[in-house]
């Protein structure tokens, strides 16, 4: 009887087990190429939503537009008393306009010779910070604008549209300026009922008009669902970061900045002194 070929069994063996190897390596390719696609395929939903989301937040906003009745050239609007804004000339302004890089801001320094201290503060309304400070100091804040004592102005910043999905830092100052626009007497009003809000979240449009309406500024509806001001809302939410703001509050008393929101009446006070000295 002749012998077995263990040589070709040998070789069929391993032809085998390479065939299976390379199957294998096949169907791992495919799983791989298959689990990719897949993750690709999620990714690319998610990139629609998220400019879906963004398209929706941010509604052809233009860069530039008009500023509201006593709206300054720093994106201030400026307390001369509980129920006056000061006067301030009819612009326009554009939110992509390059604006100088400076290391204290414009237009925060004493005003010469005798008067009220300046007091200059920025604030965002989705801002914690500001709701607690809004809420200590407002009726000193008050009892001062009312003995004439300080002027205040705010500057008010969308720095936290970024942790909004309704763009609300953004929409509740647009309702601000309405309200500065059209009905300065409820401005002083509907910015303590603005941060007097803060613990309940965000307001809609609807909301912030309601809210307008009941602090006494009457119907600012369309002002607001047509978002008229928010070019002048980002010029000063740029103004501001090209000036070196990078946090809410902060607060300028003739000039200086304060320390500290807890220090903000002895700053004051202290001012108030030295100007009657």
């Amino acid at each position: 009887m002749p012998a077995p070929n263990t040589k070709s069994a040998g070789s069929s063996r391993e032809s085998a087990q390479q065939l299976r190897l390379d199957h294998e390596r096949r169907e791992k390719r495919s799983r791989l190429l298959m689990r990719w696609g897949i993750i690709g395929g999620v990714l690319a939903v998610l990139a629609v939503i998220a400019v879906v989301i963004v398209s929706s937040i941010r509604p052809d906003v233009p860069a530039a537009g008009p500023a509201p009745a006593h709206g300054n050239e720093y994106g201030g609007i400026t307390l001369a008393s509980p129920t006056d804004l000061a006067a301030t000339a009819a612009r326009t302004v554009d939110a992509e306009a390059a604006l100088e890089t400076r290391e204290t801001p414009a237009g925060v320094e004493a005003d010469a010779g005798p008067g009220p201290v300046r007091v200059v503060a920025w604030v965002d309304v989705n801002c914690v910070h500001c709701a607690d400070f809004e809420t200590t100091y407002s009726a000193q804040i008050k009892q001062w604008l009312d003995d004439g004592d300080v002027t205040l102005e705010y500057r008010t910043v969308a720095f936290l549209d970024r942790n909004s999905t309704s763009a609300y830092s953004s929409r509740a100052a647009n309702a601000l300026a309405c309200v500065a626009d059209t009905a300065p007497q409820a401005y002083l009003p509907f910015t303590q009922a603005l941060f007097g809000n803060f613990p309940t979240g965000e307001l809609s449009d609807d909301e912030l008009s309601d809210l307008a309406e009941a602090s006494g500024a009457g119907d600012i509806s369309t002002c607001v669902a047509e978002g008229t001001f928010r070019p002048w809302v980002d010029f000063t939410t740029n103004a501001a970061s090209s000036s070196g703001i990078s946090g809410t509050p902060t607060v300028y008393i003739d000039g200086e900045p304060l320390a500290s929101p807890a220090d903000f009446v002895t700053g004051v006070e202290a001012a108030i002194e030295a100007r009657g000295a």
